[in-house]
């Protein structure tokens, strides 16, 4: 494991931060002062030290949680408001959200201190796919989720669904399934405002092949193994 990194899973800092602390010379490996980016070491077998201080890579978090509406994804809210860390044990205050979900979006959504986990996650490159069930005042036409799946432009981007499903549609409200690779922000509401509706309620249900599920409203667990591992493997 690159230096760099491992200072970043011991919680020193990130790992562009924990470059500079190389450089600056603040880094022991087997008792010698380290300055080169770059340098391996064998965690667990290899003592590094900062400022002369033992450290150790902490343990891997993997959560899902199922976000209420009202709650930001953020670690600290300038105004006070409620964030999603509230509905997490004190000692994961250091977890990161993987991606983001508005404040009055819900479902589900993973928090890590995995920056690794966190970026084949939230790259586009990987394309991983999200499913979200949009309930919208009025009713949605298969004319309109057809043009989501063209891609519709807006603000300069191209938004774009790769699936869409009308659950239930009438007059007054309907239930639609969009699938989507990219997830830009607030890309649900910006498409079905293109159509001029409104999102009245937005959850997602399913990031890759994890779904969720029967998990209460407000409540965490942990990922198992498995399935941490089929968010990292190619769908």
């Amino acid at each position: 494991m690159r230096l760099q990194k491992f200072l970043a899973e011991s919680g020193v800092a990130s790992r562009r931060a924990s470059e500079a602390i190389i450089l600056e010379g603040r880094v022991s490996v087997n008792g010698r002062v380290v300055q080169t980016l770059g340098t391996k070491i064998e965690p667990g077998r290899d003592v590094v030290e900062l400022d002369g201080r033992p450290l150790k890579a902490r343990r891997k978090i993997y959560i899902a949680l199922n976000k209420p509406p009202g709650f930001l994804c953020t670690r600290k809210d300038e105004l006070s408001r409620s964030t999603i860390l509230d509905l997490l044990p004190t000692e994961w205050s250091h977890l990161v959200p993987v991606g983001r979900l508005d404040r009055e979006s819900e479902g589900l959504l993973f928090l890590t201190n995995d920056g690794d986990f966190a970026l084949r996650l939230t790259h586009p490159r990987y394309g991983v796919r999200k499913i979200y069930r949009a309930t919208v005042e009025g009713k949605v036409e298969s004319k309109m989720t057809r043009r989501f799946l063209e891609g519709i432009e807006d603000a300069g981007e191209t938004l774009k669904a790769e699936k869409a499903r009308i659950i239930s549609a009438n007059n007054s409200h309907s239930v639609v399934e969009l699938e989507l690779a990219e997830g830009r922000n607030r890309e649900v509401r910006r498409l079905f405002a293109s159509q001029e509706l409104e999102v009245t309620r937005l959850q997602r249900i399913q990031i890759g092949r994890i779904k969720l599920g029967e998990l209460p409203l407000g409540k965490w667990r942990a990922l198992t193994e498995p399935e941490i591992k089929s968010l990292l493997s190619p769908i």
